[in-house]
């Protein structure tokens, strides 16, 4: 037993690890482009990535979760071939249907029907990043991590020097991104081929691919309510405000994946963590410390990056700006991507209500739900106040989600948290945002004001830990 939780841990260290490596290769894009593209082409490649990621749940379906399900049970080659060919036989199909449509869909997303081409070559990027998805979950089933691990970040390397290739070398333009993409998945899976030749077989079990896609189908709803509520804002912002501001936010959205890293790695640890534990007696008084715990350091970065990424952007470093000062005019978003991000940390402490329940759907219901009150704001707050309107969608969207995960948890798996010193860090929280906003936020100027922040969050952590220090008793608020 003790071998088996030494390899869970190893292996998810692992894959952890080239999760946040693979995001931040990703984010070293974000000069290139705002160097390279003017904003509404940045807008352009914002919006088509947006329906990419959206399309990518359909082009997968559920297989590779599929696989993981009946690769234990099933005879091995069958398991493996049946949803290989189903997901290739279905990505032609699909890739059919959209170039067909593309431009239809080109309008409805608001990039103009003479950019259809793009979305044209984003179905074979689509389309090979569907046949990699199969032959990456048999690595993870057969235990190896490394192969997974050195596919994936070749591939990303890849597509990383083919977009600078393509831009500041070729002048390729905007097909440049897509072609560097096509050449990235191809990288990966001819990478994979050994991997798919051990068990491929040219035979399609029917029977199998039933029982298999009745258990991956509910993965759809789930991974598009999932996925809307991050790129909903791109399209929607496209029609609202114009191709160019949705270039401005998404340069500036981008800063949030240093919030995003912190969130998805305690992700990472904490759902098999709560499993483990929920057998002992005293799990929810863990669960409660976890939270304040978790609200103390994330706050801190939350804090730190709000307040300091505005001067580390207008700073050059060799020679160049992190982005382009053409796109400092969305910075404003910066600290509302953070927020929504922080509060995102706070639904998936609350996680531990459905999953050990075993009542994992109302997350789909409360992801839609969020997407919804997404919509809602961007089209109330951006044809007003542009795409600070948008910034306040994904907060509120996250707010939404948070709230609505408490109160499941409040009625199905009460906990109670330690909700005097939660109190006490949103003060401090609060104090440290207006003092922010005093020495002029996104704006602000000289070396008193960066002096005095950096004293303010030097001084953050010690009052967080005379916080967690208080003995005073628990307080339910409701």
């Amino acid at each position: 037993m003790r071998d088996n939780i030494l390899r869970l841990g190893k292996e998810t260290l692992i894959y952890g690890t080239s999760t946040i490596v693979a995001r931040l290769f990703n984010f070293f894009l974000v000069p290139v482009y705002t160097y390279y593209l003017i904003t509404s082409d940045y807008g352009i490649i914002a919006t088509v990535f947006a329906f990419m990621a959206l399309m990518n749940i359909i082009y997968q379906y559920g297989m590779d979760q599929a696989y993981l399900r009946f690769a234990k049970d099933k005879d091995g080659k069958d398991v493996f071939a049946t949803p290989f060919i189903a997901v290739l036989v279905s990505a032609i199909l699909i890739s059919a249907i959209i170039c067909l449509l593309s431009p239809w869909l080109a309008a409805l997303l608001g990039i103009g029907r003479q950019n259809a081409y793009l979305i044209q070559i984003a179905c074979v990027v689509m389309a090979f990043d569907a046949l990699n998805i199969v032959p990456f979950a048999k690595l993870r089933f057969t235990h190896r991590p490394w192969y997974f691990v050195a596919a994936r970040t070749l591939s990303i390397l890849v597509n990383v020097a083919g977009n600078i290739i393509a831009l500041a070398w070729l002048s390729a333009g905007l097909s440049g991104i897509f072609i560097a993409g096509i050449f990235a998945s191809l990288t990966s899976l001819i990478l994979l081929i050994p991997v798919i030749k051990e068990d491929f077989v040219p035979r399609f079990n029917k029977p199998l691919f039933k029982e298999m896609f009745a258990f991956s189908w509910p993965f759809i709803p789930a991974g598009m309510a999932s996925i809307l509520v991050n790129v909903i804002d791109k399209p929607l912002l496209s029609h609202l405000a114009g191709l160019g501001e949705v270039g401005v936010y998404q340069a500036n959205f981008k800063i949030g994946i240093f919030m995003m890293l912190i969130v998805s790695m305690f992700d990472q640890a904490w759902r098999p963590f709560f499993i483990q534990q929920a057998s002992k007696a005293d799990h929810k008084e863990l669960f409660a410390k976890i939270l304040t715990y978790f609200t103390a350091l994330a706050t801190w970065i939350f804090l730190g990056l709000t307040m300091l990424m505005p001067t580390i952007i207008k700073t050059k470093f060799f020679g160049v700006h992190l982005i382009h000062p053409n796109y400092w005019g969305g910075m404003g978003i910066i600290p509302l991507v953070l927020a929504g991000y922080l509060f995102y940390g706070f639904y998936i402490n609350f996680m531990v209500a459905p999953v050990l329940t075993k009542k994992t759907r109302v997350l789909m219901w409360i992801t839609l739900l969020g997407a919804l009150s997404s919509i809602v704001v961007n089209i109330i707050l951006v044809p007003s106040i542009g795409i600070i309107g948008a910034g306040w969608a994904i907060l509120t969207s996250y707010i939404v989600m948070a709230a609505s995960l408490f109160i499941f948890l409040e009625r199905n798996y009460p906990i109670i948290y330690e909700y005097r010193k939660l109190t006490l860090m949103a003060a401090a929280t609060i104090l440290m945002l207006l003092l922010n906003l005093y020495f002029g936020g996104v704006d602000s100027v000289g070396n008193t004001a960066l002096l005095i922040k950096i004293a303010a969050l030097a001084i953050y952590p010690l009052a967080m830990c005379l916080i967690i220090k208080d003995t005073t008793a628990h307080k339910k608020f409701f």
